[in-house]
């Protein structure tokens, strides 16, 4: 199978080279890295390190980031795409485990969770407001859609390239409510989503949103699950919740 790494980055410079330096050599075929209009060199230093490099000529943000990766993984081939944050928050050291599981037929999605217990997310540097938003969420997500994930917001994820071809992606929004849309989508979709334990880190480098957009990020994520009960229920029919092609 090719398996294809997707990067989207946004002023990555200081945290790009270890990021890929954690990725196993010979578990991907490809790294893509869509630099986001970045202020600084990552895109240069993407090309010198070997990546295939598109950039945005305007900022269009991180869910618009991930639109142009995976349409791009999808043109070059992929059959599984794992999608790592190259500001090293997540550890790359997981890609071969998790898209194992999507080559071995066990899931179709896979995503990092970093909540195995509560003291280590905190000591891996998660704001503890964040820690609570998380938790909340994740616990009513669940029992809304019948999943079982540790962790509904990560940010590190695989996967299948029918996953991609299905779900209507386009669709959703270029802020970073578009991890949440795409999950909801997976579970509406019926896919088999599963994940894997992986440390919490939180740093000066690393990307993260403040506590104005976390509330934003938050309510949105609430209308998205109000719209899934909607939408399962054959009350009300979204666009956004139906696949782009007919399920085999």
């Amino acid at each position: 199978m090719k398996i294809i790494a997707v990067l989207p980055a946004y002023n990555a410079e200081k945290t790009l080279e270890k990021t890929i330096q954690d990725i196993p050599s010979g578990s991907v075929s490809e790294i893509i890295l869509v630099d986001d209009c970045s202020k600084d060199q990552t895109a240069a230093l993407a090309r010198k390190l070997g990546l295939i490099t598109i950039v945005h000529e305007k900022n269009l943000g991180y869910g618009g980031n991930q639109k142009t990766c995976y349409a791009e993984a999808l043109e070059r081939g992929a059959d599984i795409v794992i999608m790592i944050h190259p500001d090293y928050q997540y550890d790359a050291r997981l890609t071969p485990i998790m898209t194992g599981l999507i080559s071995s037929g066990i899931c179709d999605v896979v995503c990092g969770n970093r909540i195995r217990t509560r003291g280590e997310a905190l000591k891996g540097g998660m704001p503890l407001y964040k820690y609570f938003f998380n938790r909340f969420f994740t616990i009513f997500e669940n029992s809304l859609t019948g999943q079982n994930l540790g962790e509904w917001h990560s940010g590190l994820r695989a996967y299948s390239r029918r996953v991609l071809e299905t779900i209507p992606w386009e669709l959703n929004s270029n802020d970073f409510v578009f991890d949440q849309q795409f999950l909801i989508q997976a579970a509406a979709c019926r896919f088999r989503i599963g994940d894997v334990p992986v440390t919490a880190r939180y740093f000066s480098e690393a990307s993260s949103i403040n506590f104005r957009r976390s509330v934003i990020y938050g309510l949105s994520t609430l209308v998205l699950l109000g719209q899934f009960l909607l939408h399962s229920l054959g009350l009300v029919h979204f666009a956004l919740l139906t696949p782009k092609r007919q399920l085999q």
